[in-house]
């Protein structure tokens, strides 16, 4: 059974020469939308559901951006369109909804006798039954209600009862469908577990990582974290999924549980296939322990077998307390877990100044790995553990992966660690931000000077040839370098004599530092390593105010009034600049020849109110044609919203600011375009060197 009709001309790799929207009657773009819409449908749930795609990613997105186009010149209802998937706009808060039946627990063990309790009680109350043995997901528990086939609703477990509305957030989900298909109930209520594959996972976190933002510390967290974001373009850009298992609430319900499973399938929702049907308690337990021995091989996290009575007449009879079935059980796996000492805690210093406490144990085996350290994250969570050293501690490895403190086991400790307030490497006051602590120490800190050089000679700071992080770690190693000043130090004598350089090496670096001598002010300012400081905020300041005196001088408020400054990272430059011990890493600079160039303030206002984004590869660099847009007066951002004016985009160009730029209506330019637009206000393009 398919979304659309065989004879769909969509369904397969399409002929795209579309004769333009314009020449469309209405009628005509209705007819070719719907025909696009049904494609999509069947083309998602061929990707996301069955892993049997029918096209290519080129070709989809040619029938997606097609399918844009449409509904925007006919302004066609796009409320259950595929158009819809890329996010709406930011909510306020979280609503509270109230769930259409109760969201109800299942008793839970990890003792193969309680099972066979359970089944005890089931068969004195019922008599003989079947049971339906799915896996237990370690995700996120949510109802999604559709009406007529359409989708309408989302809301988190909540207390069982009520739970958050998070409509928006999974309506982006791209394996659960706006639409279903078949023979659908009037109303239908199903519930289902939304989770974050774990390949995907581990991809997000050495993205956010490399962004240098907090990764999550397992699959469940990420989704969860993710499916309660206020703005649903971040949920649409994050990789989750969703396996149904049940109906809550329909105008008809299926008589069993695998029937359930077979109708959910047909209306096309996507279901696990790890499932089986078994007379016998025993039977049960051997597929747990099947599937314990196969956890490691899936993509996705589960923390043991839900074991369900599959007839629902016997399921009423059975019925439920206040908080749990009395027809289903979940027989867990044993965590993955150990019991160990503390005995010491110690604070690292990241490259970004954050303290990270880190427990040193005893040594213990945690799923057939040797742990002597775990990670207790930041203060909060010591405070909410209240570990201290001497206490027993039970260890597991989040995500399997970082092992952790989970709870005290036996307090021993006086009390609980005190969390310093001076950096333990440089001494520095130390600062909270949430639950997170940082070093205030900034470019005097010897923890984060690593990071500092090497950001402060990357592509996107001063282009520095030759200062890479395997160098600077060297020269630091090596006594070389003991602060940022000391690069515009260097000697070839001081390098020649190392491992791995020559005469020659030794003054290609040096001439690559002294060509930075005089950089412009907004490379200078990236390369300072003020948080939240990139290349647009970066050239928007030293536009405004012209010189680096200036900037620094700044208050906060004079600081959010620069376009692309918020109170966020207006308060991040000016603490930067207010700390004492920053302005005499600048001015040492200063006293070593480094003299940012002025910035002409009278820019030209040619583009002035225009708003620019840009997105693939430009024959020039992007931040050369930022700069030269900005310097005629428009303004360049890093996403598309309601209020940009075009979206410039060059070679291999990626998809999500191209989608966005198709639901915010945004005109895109590719770089031919551009140029005659700019040569229209007489701006010459591609600048002169």
């Amino acid at each position: 059974m398919s979304y659309a009709d065989p004879d769909n001309p969509y369904l397969r790799d399409p002929d795209t020469d579309f004769d333009p929207v314009e020449e469309l009657t209405r009628e005509e773009g209705r007819a070719q939308a719907e025909a696009l819409r049904a494609a999509i449908r069947e083309h998602d749930h061929r990707y996301y559901v069955l892993a049997a795609p029918l096209v290519s990613d080129r070709a989809y997105d040619e029938l997606f951006a097609r399918l844009q186009d449409l509904e925007a010149h006919f302004d066609l209802d796009t409320g259950t369109s595929p158009t819809r998937r890329v996010g709406g706009e930011p909510l306020d808060e979280l609503e509270t909804v109230e769930h259409r039946a109760p969201m109800l627990s299942i008793e839970q063990s990890t003792d193969a006798d309680a099972v066979r309790a359970f089944d005890r009680r089931v068969r004195e109350a019922v008599g003989d039954v079947d049971y339906v043995c799915e896996p237990k997901f370690d995700g996120l528990s949510v109802e999604v209600v559709y009406e007529d086939g359409e989708y309408v609703r989302a809301a988190t477990r909540g207390d069982g009862e009520r739970g958050d509305d998070v409509t928006e957030q999974v309506r982006t989900i791209r394996s659960i469908p706006l639409s279903l298909r078949g023979d659908v109930p009037d109303s239908l209520a199903v519930r289902g577990e939304v989770f974050m594959p774990k390949d995907a996972f581990r991809e997000h976190n050495r993205e956010r990582v490399e962004r240098d933002e907090e990764p999550f510390a397992n699959p469940r967290n990420a989704a969860a974290g993710t499916l309660r974001q206020l703005d649903p373009s971040v949920v649409a850009d994050r990789p989750l999924d969703c396996f149904f298992y049940d109906v809550l609430d329909a105008s008809e319900v299926p008589e069993s549980q695998s029937a359930t499973l077979d109708r959910l399938r047909e209306w096309g929702l996507h279901t696990n296939d790890r499932v089986a049907v078994v007379d016998a308690i025993e039977e049960a337990t051997e597929y747990r322990d099947a599937l314990l021995e196969a956890r490691e091989d899936l993509n996705y996290e589960i923390d043991g077998t839900v074991i369900k009575v599959d007839a629902r007449d016997a399921r009423e009879r059975l019925g439920a307390t206040s908080r749990a079935v009395r027809w289903a059980f979940a027989y867990k796996f044993p965590p993955r877990a150990e019991v160990t000492r503390v005995t010491d805690v110690v604070v690292q210093v990241g490259r970004t100044g954050r303290l990270t406490p880190v427990a040193l144990l005893d040594p213990v085996d945690v799923g057939g790995v040797t742990v002597s350290r775990a990670s207790l994250h930041n203060p909060d969570e010591i405070e909410r553990l209240g570990v201290g050293v001497g206490d027993e501690v039970r260890v597991r490895r989040a995500g399997d992966v970082i092992p952790e403190v989970a709870e005290v086991i036996e307090k021993r400790a006086e009390g609980t660690f005190d969390f310093p307030e001076t950096c333990p490497v440089c001494g520095s006051p130390v600062e909270r931000d949430g639950p997170l602590a940082f070093c205030t120490g900034g470019l005097t800190c010897d923890a984060q000077l690593v990071r500092a050089i090497v950001h402060y000679g990357s592509r996107t700071a001063l282009d520095i040839d030759g200062l890479g992080e395997e160098r600077v770690e060297q020269l630091v190693d090596g006594g070389v370098l003991s602060s940022l000043p000391d690069l515009y130090r260097l000697s070839v004598g001081d390098l020649a004599g190392l491992e791995g350089w020559g005469e020659t090496s030794a003054r290609n670096l040096i001439d690559a530092v002294d060509a930075t001598r005089s950089p412009p002010l907004a490379d200078f300012l990236v390369a300072l390593g003020i948080p939240e400081v990139g290349g647009s905020t970066a050239r928007n300041l030293a536009r405004e105010f012209g010189a680096l005196d200036a900037v620094m001088d700044a208050s906060e408020a004079e600081l959010q009034a620069v376009a692309d400054v918020g109170p966020t990272v207006a308060r991040h430059i000016h603490e930067f600049f207010a700390n004492e011990r920053n302005r005499a890493v600048v001015e040492e600079l200063r006293d070593v020849g480094v003299a940012p160039e002025p910035v002409d303030t009278d820019a030209g206002d040619a583009l002035d109110g225009l708003t620019f984004v840009f997105t693939g590869s430009l024959s020039v660099t992007r931040g050369d044609a930022q700069e030269l847009i900005e310097h005629h007066g428009a303004t360049a951002t890093g996403s598309v919203s309601g209020n940009t004016d075009f979206l410039v985009v060059g070679e291999n160009p990626g998809r999500t600011k191209r989608d966005d730029a198709d639901a915010h209506d945004v005109p895109t330019l590719d770089e031919a375009a551009f140029a005659d637009l700019l040569d229209e206000h007489g701006i010459e393009y591609p600048p002169e060197e």
